[in-house]
């Protein structure tokens, strides 16, 4: 290697400056200026053996553009004479009658662009020889990137404007609603266009440029949840000895409820709890059972609801579907407190009436409904008497389709009391069931909430007593629900709807058949992952009906409610807008006292942000 000798370096422009067992070589940085670097002689591929003063008499050279057909005839000349690969030199000296170090540079640049040369990787600069077949491919597809890479940039011109020109760039923005739906974690369209990588940025963007208009929900996609019901078929329930039970359970329910999975009857010394029985075909580990394990819940939106099992499974394992239904059964004793004596669990086979809430609460003195509500106001004093927390926050149910948004005002019927009690009786006495008979069960515990000495009345009071509440933690150990009021407690009544009932129910059946059952361990480890999918299913559910409650008010911008104060700080005031459900921050016109009403109405809305802003009417 000669003293100023042309190189590339690092595929950079250098020139050697010292030789040596070593050579120095320096090239231009890209910020600018020059730096040199010792480097072996082998990490650098000769360009021109030179002499050359300096890398600017090299880059001065005047570029060979438009050289294009000389070049072919030098690919001609070449590929005639069979050389599989030539040297840059050899190129140049044929299409431009030169190989200089002055402008050798521009020659490498010039050969390198033409898709007819192919660089090898070699220790002097050389190249192979494409065919022209090859090249004008090879040509095409370049020139389909330049077109491409064109179009991108006035694409990305437009987005920033929020002008797209649709359907045109609808391909573009598929990347920017993959990244709104949660199911990318990069998004090149919202980084060139300089826009913040947040799911909220790219919903405000496609509601903007008209791509999504204000109905599309993406909430449940951005927490991992689809919108289709689980998609593993359960099989027909198992052929299996069950106990026939004699009396019909009334199983009671919201008119809009399409998956019963509890009935309830009172014989006068037992209160039988009928809950339905998938766990007879989920097993611990089967594809439905890590499926379900996976949703954690059933996702309920106000567009639908993407179940936890398969949904054309409900007809063989939901109650009252069928003329008979198979259920697993609590039968428990209690004394004339509620207090619970005993409990047996059984499969069972029995008759089942459906009710709606409306229905039971107008037959509630008739023989079948009234021992369960006084059964109900005996379980009531009892959980109070142990210190159980009550809480009457408004609800409402939200319903979305094509023709609109539709909010109504959860009505709180006796008979729905009435099944919160059974239902609590129920994952008491199986609780107590399982700790009596050693089964490593999902216990549901909380603390004692933390209250204040005053509590002021009203909605106010429910608000604080919510707020000063724990969470509900799940548990291999026993321990009390302070909020229900009990010593110990688990749900088991849902199981076609959440994970955890199905665990306990999968050990329930277990214990009952003489199988082996699950470790402690092993329940840990899976409430623990359903109880997760489950939180996440929580938040798509409060999400999507905030999505949803804040399209209603803009597709109904004349909407005026009434706002409960239930939190003072000045003239700021926490309220809860009971016909909505929701509860806000309005800054009112003048100090106002709790549990005071005033109207309100909606003003700023940020659909992609979740938020509203209320402001007194």
């Amino acid at each position: 290697m000669k003293k100023n000798a042309l190189v590339l370096y690092k595929n950079e422009l250098s020139l050697v400056t010292e030789t040596g067992e070593k050579i120095t070589v320096v090239y231009e940085k890209k910020g600018g200026g020059v730096e040199s670097q010792r480097v072996r002689e082998k990490d650098v591929i000769l360009l021109h053996e030179g002499p050359l003063e300096s890398l600017k008499v090299a880059r001065a050279a005047v570029a060979y553009n438009g050289e294009d057909e000389r070049l072919a005839e030098a690919h001609e000349l070449l590929r005639e004479e069979g050389d599989a690969c030539v040297t840059l030199a050899a190129v140049a000296e044929l299409a431009f009658g030169e190989f200089t170090a002055q402008s050798a540079w521009a020659a490498y640049n010039a050969v390198r662009a033409n898709p007819l040369f192919v660089q090898a990787d070699a220790r002097v600069v050389s190249f192979t020889l494409r065919s022209r077949e090859d090249a004008e491919k090879i040509a095409q597809k370049e020139q389909g990137k330049e077109k491409e890479e064109g179009a991108r940039k006035a694409f990305i011109t437009r987005l920033k404007a929020k002008a797209l020109s649709l359907p045109e760039d609808a391909h573009y923005m598929q990347e920017v609603e993959a990244f709104a739906l949660g199911q990318s974690q990069k998004c090149r369209a919202l980084t060139e266009a300089g826009f913040a990588l947040t799911g909220e940025k790219a919903h405000e963007l496609l509601l903007a440029t008209g791509v999504w208009d204000a109905r599309k929900n993406p909430h449940p996609a951005r927490r991992g949840f689809s919108l289709r019901s689980a998609s593993e078929p359960l099989g027909p329930p198992p052929d299996e000895m069950r106990v026939s039970v004699a009396h019909t359970a009334l199983a009671i329910d919201s008119s809009w409820c399409a998956d019963p999975d509890d009935a309830v009857f009172f014989d006068g010394a037992h209160l039988w709890v009928h809950v339905a029985d998938p766990a007879g075909f989920v097993t611990p580990d089967s594809k439905a059972d890590i499926s379900a394990r996976n949703r954690g819940s059933t996702l309920y939106l106000p567009e639908g609801a993407s179940r936890m099992l398969c949904e054309q499974s409900l007809a063989d394992y939901a109650l009252g579907l069928s003329e008979y239904s198979n259920a697993l059964s609590f039968k428990i004793a209690l004394d004339d407190e509620a207090n619970i004596l005993d409990c047996e669990v059984l499969k069972t086979r029995l008759k089942i009436t459906r009710r709606t809430y409306e229905q039971a609460d107008s037959m509630k003195d008739s023989g079948e409904f009234a021992p369960l509500f006084e059964l109900a106001a005996k379980n009531i004093a009892r959980r109070e008497k142990a210190g159980a927390v009550t809480v009457n926050l408004p609800e409402v149910h939200i319903h979305a389709d094509e023709s609109g948004v539709v909010i109504t005002p959860v009505t709180r019927h006796k008979s729905a009391d009435v099944v919160r009690e059974m239902m609590l009786l129920a994952g008491e006495a199986a609780a107590r069931f399982a700790f009596k008979n050693n089964i490593a069960f999902p216990y549901a515990c909380q603390q004692k909430p933390d209250f204040p000495a005053v509590i002021p009345d009203g909605l106010a009071g429910d608000y604080l007593r919510v707020r000063c509440m724990h969470s509900r933690t799940m548990s291999a150990t026993p321990s009390a629900h302070a909020g229900l009021g009990l010593s110990m407690y688990s749900q088991v009544t849902s199981p076609l709807r959440r994970y955890g009932d199905l665990v306990a129910h999968q050990q329930l059946r277990a214990f009952i058949d003489g199988k082996p059952l699950l470790d402690r361990d092993e329940v840990l480890e899976r409430i623990a992952r359903g109880d997760a999918a489950a939180v996440g299913a929580s938040r798509a559910e409060r999400e999507s009906n905030l999505h949803w409650t804040l399209v209603y008010l803009l597709e109904n911008p004349g909407w005026t409610g009434e706002a409960v104060a239930v939190d003072i700080k000045g003239y700021a005031a926490t309220v809860l807008i009971p016909a909505l459900a929701k509860q806000e921050t309005v800054i009112t016109s003048k100090k106002i006292a709790l549990n005071d009403t005033l109207t309100v109405k909606a003003g700023k809305i940020n659909l992609s942000g979740l938020s509203a802003q209320f402001i007194e009417a």
